[in-house]
């Protein structure tokens, strides 16, 4: 299947973007997609999942590898929303370099699908079924399993936040001690030691997985997907603080189930958002980086 041009625009992240660590096969890169968005590879690797005497949702901690992926550098912005030609149900609506938030998990799957269009890429979720299944053998953008999401927020640390303690929240993170009860620019507060912004706060972002609290007691260790659907309308996983959370919300193990409003019209989530990915193995990455 053939992959979208993806031009390198900084170098292997060794210092201040991404410090490679044991659990890790290399170090992060921070690239442009063929449509000009800004994402950061995420080498496979190997961490400890959850947190041990955590919230019950949180525990037990677990071993969890995955293969490499391609992660938004930030969360998907209203500019990047309308690019795709989508209606944008957001409640704040005054920068487009906000991001896009009242979004259903829906709405953030068909923005994955075209901006995989766009990229001449294969849409990942098919719009023609119930539910918009998973196309197994696609290349697309898709929303993150919530274990993709976590080894991206913990940037190979193993602390409730990846930067150290809650004292620094605020200069990673708008949540409810700084953000004046709305939401902020992408990328104006530091980025994780992968060179992602805003997996702190600002908005929450939608997960591929069922919200299963007792989940972790049975989650295998290779590429977790989540449980399997069990109803028509399940909770669905979204991660990471936003302008409304506490400190204790914006832990990288913090974890929420949140409806998906896909069948409700009075959807009202303006502190949820998303972002994207994208599976690519280490010799797609090489070859596209020559």
């Amino acid at each position: 299947m053939k992959l979208p041009t993806l031009l390198l625009v900084a170098t292997l992240c060794l210092s201040s973007c991404g410090k490679e660590t044991k659990k890790t096969t290399q170090s992060t890169i921070e690239l442009k997609t063929g449509s000009g968005i800004e994402v950061v590879y995420v080498p496979a690797g190997t961490f400890m999942m959850g947190k041990e005497n955590g919230a019950d949702d949180e525990s037990p901690a677990h071993k969890v590898s995955l293969a490499g992926f391609i992660m938004d550098k930030f969360e998907v912005t209203h500019d990047m929303f309308i690019e795709a030609e989508l209606p944008n149900p957001s409640h704040w609506q005054d920068d487009p370099k906000k991001p896009v938030e009242q979004i259903r998990w829906q709405e953030a799957r068909a923005y994955c699908n075209e901006r995989s269009i766009m990229e001449e890429l294969d849409p990942y979720y098919d719009e023609t079924k119930p539910g918009f299944p998973i196309i197994e053998t696609a290349n697309g953008y898709r929303l993150p399993t919530e274990a993709e999401w976590e080894y991206a927020a913990r940037s190979g640390k193993d602390s409730d936040y990846s930067f150290g303690s809650s004292r620094q929240l605020k200069l990673h993170s708008w949540f409810e001690g700084n953000s004046g009860k709305r939401t902020h620019r992408v990328g104006t507060k530091k980025a994780n030691d992968w060179g992602i912004h805003d997996l702190y706060g600002n908005v929450s972002e939608w997960c591929e997985d069922v919200y299963d609290p007792q989940y972790y007691k049975n989650s295998p260790e290779l590429s977790p997907a989540g449980p399997e659907t069990k109803s028509s309308d399940p909770k669905r996983v979204i991660r990471g603080g936003s302008w409304k959370s506490s400190s204790a919300m914006c832990r990288v193990s913090f974890r929420r189930g949140e409806r998906t409003g896909d069948t409700d019209a009075c959807f009202f989530t303006d502190y949820c958002g998303f972002r994207c990915v994208r599976n690519i193995s280490k010799e797609q990455l090489n070859e596209l980086i020559k």
